[in-house]
């Protein structure tokens, strides 16, 4: 938060001023999504669906086309900004306590979305913005008439104005969101208990931040303790307040939260957590992790081994199994547990990218075709994995096929929001491909979102002031 001056400035400057401090205000409406790290992961992405299926039919919406995605951030936070995509913090996971608060959470999140709260946010700034605007003429006319510090007060009053203006909308979106998510819950017949749980832990940092607890003008969301007073009534009267969670689904919600703990933590702070006394399945697990992060892949692997003789053909131990010994320089003793991990879960494109990568890093020529296969048909189920693409362009350069070499890394790059490296490896590829083919459509694709993303760049870079 910028830290609050005072400095005597010209009219224009000062007219200028507030114009940008109009902007600023506005800017952290939607948050970019794109500013942390996404983190895929086969188990907690199968989860995710899993767990909201329910909530996102009673949201009238259909679950092939809701993303939740896990973004690495050690706040307590979700959002959405725009599309049919829920944004889940690793941090949230990890202050939840079980699998049913993170479905109110996101009940809440697909409230937003049902209710086209993003595109609307437009209406919202329209309408301070006109507040803002207002302030601003008239200040004007004020300094031009010769009461400078008069018009300054009339531009800082209308500032204060418009932002009272736009964080009441704010809360009212809010307030429906909450609204809508208790809904879908009663519909899905889940407890809205783990709502009001999470609602009451987010009370408790308000509390620890000594943020007042009687007005919550100046907070783009309602208070916790009013959106619990107003939530309970809802909730509770519903048959579906006591519904049971499945403790499948929860002893599944245990074992990511402890995976990604062992993934984001500090190994140190994850054997804190999950001590090695501590012989549960999720503390094994979160240990497995924290022991490879170290460089101890004899103790890692040893975590593995004890849960595998539990569940030997559970496709995400194997998984984590076969990547330990890859990462530990032992492609070759991680083909077994990979290939298996692949025929138990073969819809899994993750797991099959990693296995692919496997065959690759062996150097042996005879895998090579192996892997190919492999990796098309991880990318035929999901081709938004830039891996999967920079490891089948290994396969082709090393089949010689420089082209489709240059096609699956402008493939890559695109992914990676790197339009220039996209646009060269796609023109490229288009010199190599024969014309109208497919691949080579796909290539002209890639080449004509990337030069329009490049020029983009380039007029906004020369526009910004230096």
């Amino acid at each position: 938060m910028a830290e609050a001056f005072r400095i005597r400035l010209g009219r224009g400057a000062l007219l200028a001023r507030f114009l940008m401090l109009l902007a600023l205000s506005f800017a952290v409406a939607v948050r970019p999504a794109m500013a942390q790290e996404i983190l895929r992961d086969a188990e907690t992405e199968t989860l995710f669906r899993d767990m909201e299926r329910p909530i996102i039919e009673a949201a009238g919406l259909r679950p092939e086309n809701v993303q939740i995605v896990l973004l690495q951030d050690r706040s307590i936070n979700a959002f959405v900004a725009g599309g049919q995509v829920v944004y889940i913090h690793s941090g949230l996971i990890a202050a939840a306590d079980n699998v049913n608060q993170v479905q109110g959470v996101v009940a809440h999140e697909l409230g937003h979305i049902a209710g086209g709260h993003v595109v609307r946010m437009a209406e919202g700034e329209r309408a301070a913005t006109g507040i803002m605007l207002l302030s601003l003429l008239l200040g004007a006319a004020a300094m031009a008439a010769g009461a400078g510090d008069a018009g300054a007060g009339i531009m800082a009053a209308g500032q204060q104005a418009a932002m009272g203006k736009f964080l009441a909308f704010s809360r009212t979106q809010e307030s429906s969101a909450d609204a809508a998510g208790a809904k879908f819950l009663n519909q899905a017949g889940i407890s809205g208990q783990g709502l009001l749980q999470f609602f009451k832990k987010l009370q408790n940092e308000e509390f620890r931040y000594a943020i007042p607890q009687d007005d919550a003008y100046a907070y783009t969301h309602p208070l916790s303790g009013e959106r619990i007073q107003v939530l309970e009534q809802v909730l509770k009267g519903s048959p579906a307040w006591n519904a049971r969670t499945d403790p499948a689904l929860e002893a599944r919600f245990q074992r990511v939260k402890a995976k990604l703990t062992g993934y984001v933590e500090d190994p140190k702070r994850t054997l804190i957590l999950y001590p090695e006394s501590n012989r549960s399945e999720p503390a094994r697990y979160a240990r497995a992790y924290a022991w490879h992060k170290s460089a101890y892949p004899d103790k890692a692997l040893a975590e593995m081994d004890s849960l595998l003789r539990d569940r030997p053909h559970d496709p995400f131990y194997l998984e984590l199994k076969g990547q330990i010994l890859l990462e530990s320089g032992k492609p070759e003793e991680a083909l077994a547990s990979l290939r298996e991990a692949v025929t138990q879960a073969p819809d899994q494109p993750l797991i099959s990218s990693l296995f692919g990568h496997a065959l690759i890093a062996t150097e042996k020529p005879q895998n090579f075709d192996e892997a190919k296969r492999v990796l098309r048909s991880a990318i035929a189920r999901d081709n938004s994995n830039p891996f999967a693409w920079y490891q089948l362009g290994i396969v082709y350069d090393h089949e010689g096929d420089e082209p489709r070499a240059a096609l699956a890394t402008a493939e890559r790059y695109n992914l990676e929001g790197q339009p220039k490296l996209a646009l060269a490896h796609a023109e490229m590829a288009m010199r190599g491909i024969p014309n109208g083919t497919s691949d080579w459509l796909r290539a002209q694709d890639i080449a004509m979102v990337s030069r329009t993303q490049v020029e983009h760049d380039k007029k906004h870079h020369s526009d910004s002031p230096h």
